[in-house]
């Protein structure tokens, strides 16, 4: 039995509390995840590529939780924690916020299904907050058909060429989401990322001119791609561009290139407070999946 007080910010563990299991089948975690494919994309991704790259069991950044010897819940503990539990499994829940609390923060958030990633953050509020910003209510959005929006013809895979205007982009987007540089601090992490989503084709990207001087009109990128899922993140529109339907139409040429080459389902989701950006996905075609919460530290 394991109670879930909190004395000094550590757990209180009574009789033989369980903990979780770092040797954990990537199968089995596979099929676990199969059972929410667009709520569990962005641990799904990660064990997909482990799988890709011959790894058969997982290491100390998967997590396992198991009853009577059956997997049934992960987390994935890399730059983000991401849980794939039911809510109302307090066993899990308790064992990963043990494990996260003995480990120490090393992620820059807790990303998930809005019910287990507060479930977890409840837990985890009294050693490792405040947090930074909580946002526990972001629709999560699907869409698996043709947009009902024209796609715009000059939204394309982004190049390497692009990079000198798709970088400053990029940066821009993050600092008006998430309200800091990610060149902050190991600044070449950030360029790497954004170049490594160049070359495994998962930025797309509108530039034009302005003055003759090339310039980032749209972009977005498929930030977490499984076999099932494709989940679009950074979708930004340049200020100046902006309420000439830019979003819609890209996120349609998006839409219509994902279903065609990546993923069966496209995915993302946004802050509930953002009603414009809802309104245009929906305008696109994207329907309502459940709902995601972000704690960002």
């Amino acid at each position: 039995m394991v109670q879930n007080s909190n004395v000094s910010g550590s757990w209180t563990e009574v009789g033989a509390a369980r903990s979780v299991v770092v040797d954990v089948d990537l199968r089995q975690a596979l099929r676990l995840c199969a059972q929410d494919p667009v709520g569990s994309v962005l641990a799904a991704a990660r064990i997909e590529t482990a799988i890709a790259n011959g790894s058969h069991r997982g290491g100390a950044s998967l997590w396992g939780f198991e009853r009577e010897g059956t997997l049934v819940a992960v987390c994935w503990a890399g730059a983000n924690l991401v849980p794939v539990c039911a809510a109302q499994d307090t066993d899990a829940i308790d064992a990963f916020a043990r494990a996260a609390i003995r480990q120490g923060r090393r992620c820059s958030s807790i990303v998930g299904p809005a019910a287990t990633v507060l479930a977890l953050w409840e837990r985890l509020q009294p050693t490792w907050g405040p947090a930074r910003e909580v946002r526990a209510d972001q629709p999560s959005l699907v869409i698996d058909h043709t947009p009902w929006v024209r796609p715009d013809p000059n939204v394309r895979l982004s190049t390497l060429d692009d990079l000198p205007v798709l970088l400053p982009a990029c940066v821009e987007m993050f600092v008006e989401e998430v309200g800091y540089s990610p060149l902050t601090g190991a600044t070449g992490a950030y360029e790497a990322r954004v170049r490594s989503l160049v070359v495994e084709e998962r930025s797309l990207v509108r530039v034009g001119t302005t003055n003759g001087v090339p310039e980032v009109v749209f972009k977005a990128e498929l930030g977490a791609v499984s076999s099932r899922v494709a989940q679009v993140q950074g979708v930004w529109v340049a200020p100046q561009h902006r309420g000439r339907g830019l979003s819609e139409s890209g996120m349609a040429a998006v839409v219509a290139w994902t279903l065609r080459t990546t993923a069966p389902v496209v995915s993302l989701y946004v802050n509930h407070y953002n009603t414009r950006a809802l309104a245009a996905y929906r305008r696109v075609g994207f329907r309502e999946h459940g709902t995601y919460a972000t704690i960002l530290f």
